[in-house]
């Protein structure tokens, strides 16, 4: 369950780039929320084409000089159109699923600026971004390596790859998405990693192309970054004395976006965090590749959702959306608090603590408790923040609810980039 929120919530209009209040309403860029909902319905997610378009320049220029590449990470927003958009930025992107991919083929990104990442590729998608002559493979395992050097054979030629290293460092916003210890199932020890680099040295069916980490998500502090891009480089270095000649070093992504207190790094402390030895790499022609999702895209969206009732019960105070768990399950399912505000502000509405909560028959069926938001009734709007990452592309049709409308506004425009789902997508492909 959220924690009970004791102390006062800054308003994220003064933090969230693209979104503010005008006349006391709520606008993406330059367009009314209100205006979004009158069209598209609700629930739906509303992006900025402008949040996330500076996101990526300002971690691009953080870098400065330094040889990087940016791929962003499509699990965390999936949309064609945002994908679009990143490519047309000059993005790369990492995948972990054939799905990902297909969704990149079908806006025209070419495989050389794809890399596959992922504890579980199967043997066709192995397959898939071979023929697609993607430009790395992150394996995770031998077993894996073992498939892709057996299908590189097949194709006729070696399979580009990386391995992916568990340096064994706690971080992460949350247990489910902390991924660099030893008990976590992500990556590969060192000593036994070295072992299969040693014994594919000279593999006619693996190309050694570079070393890889990604120690999870949410992550608000620069110290877990800098002893992993530390021990990475200690590991490159080490390979290369032993004549395995790698390329790039990926620092995988993690980079903590402002949910309600938080105090995220700004991509400039990130940057600056990486230590010398990662510097000297890099000048020497080592291509540093970073994998960045929620901090690109995850402010840059809001899901918006009506009042449908308000509820009183023993002193407390529900408000029922129509928008649910199946909508946004990150709430129910990490216990995250999404800040939540009414899209128009009544300048004579008092203030209370409520519960939002949606249809679905579950009690974890929730977004927030004890929130501290004005009174709202019947038929407001609401606007659930910082919903741009694993919002939709978690969502479900739990409860035989059709999905959200998603929408990409960009200036004075917005446009439905995926329509809302009708009771007939639910059924179709199946059979009585």
């Amino acid at each position: 369950m959220t924690a009970h929120i004791s102390r006062k919530i800054e308003d994220p209009a003064t933090y969230t780039p693209g979104f503010s209040y005008r006349h006391g309403a709520l606008v993406c860029e330059s367009v009314s929320l209100d205006a979004i909902a009158s069209r598209s319905g609700t629930p739906a997610y509303v992006y900025s084409r402008a949040a996330f378009t500076s996101a990526y320049r300002t971690l691009d220029r953080a870098f400065g000089s330094l040889p990087h590449r940016i791929y962003y990470a499509v699990k965390a927003n999936s949309n064609l159109a945002v994908l679009k958009a990143f490519a047309r930025l000059g993005s790369s992107f990492d995948i972990v699923s054939g799905g990902e991919l297909f969704r990149l083929r079908k806006v025209g990104v070419r495989g050389e600026r794809i890399i596959f990442s992922g504890v579980g590729k199967t043997r066709e998608e192995i397959r898939e971004a071979l023929r697609a002559h993607i430009l790395l493979f992150n394996v995770e395992s031998e077993a894996e390596l073992d498939t892709l050097a057996s299908e590189a054979s097949k194709d006729g030629r070696a399979a580009p790859a990386s391995i992916r290293v568990n340096p064994d460092i706690r971080a992460g916003g949350h247990p489910h998405i902390a991924t660099g210890h030893h008990r976590h199932k992500f990556g590969i020890d060192w000593t036994e990693a070295r072992r299969l680099y040693l014994r594919h040295k000279n593999s006619l069916w693996i190309g050694w192309r570079g070393i890889s980490s990604h120690i999870g998500s949410q992550i608000t502090s620069a110290e877990p970054f800098r002893r992993t891009a530390s021990r990475l480089a200690r590991y490159f270095v080490e390979l290369r004395r032993e004549g395995i000649a790698l390329r790039s070093l990926d620092l995988g992504g993690g980079i903590g976006i402002r949910y309600t207190n938080e105090r995220p790094l700004a991509f400039a402390e990130y940057a600056k965090a990486l230590p010398r030895a990662l510097t000297v790499l890099a000048k020497n022609g080592t291509e540093i590749f970073i994998e960045p999702g929620r901090s690109l895209v995850g402010n840059a969206g809001v899901l918006l959702t009506r009042v449908l009732y308000t509820k009183r019960s023993r002193g407390k105070t529900f408000v029922i959306v129509d928008a649910a768990m199946n909508d946004l399950i990150r709430p129910a399912l990490y216990g995250a608090t999404h800040c939540i505000t009414p899209v128009k502000r009544r300048s004579n509405a008092g203030t209370e603590r409520v519960d939002v909560v949606g249809p679905v028959c579950e009690s974890g069926d929730f977004f927030v408790h004890d929130w501290p938001m004005a009174q709202v009734e019947a038929g407001d709007l609401l606007a659930i923040w910082s919903a741009g990452a694993y919002g939709f592309v978690e969502s479900s049709n739990y409860n035989s609810r059709t999905r959200a409308a998603e929408v990409l506004v960009e200036g004075a425009k917005f446009r439905v980039v995926k329509r809302r789902e009708t009771h007939a997508d639910l059924i179709r492909g199946e059979r009585t």
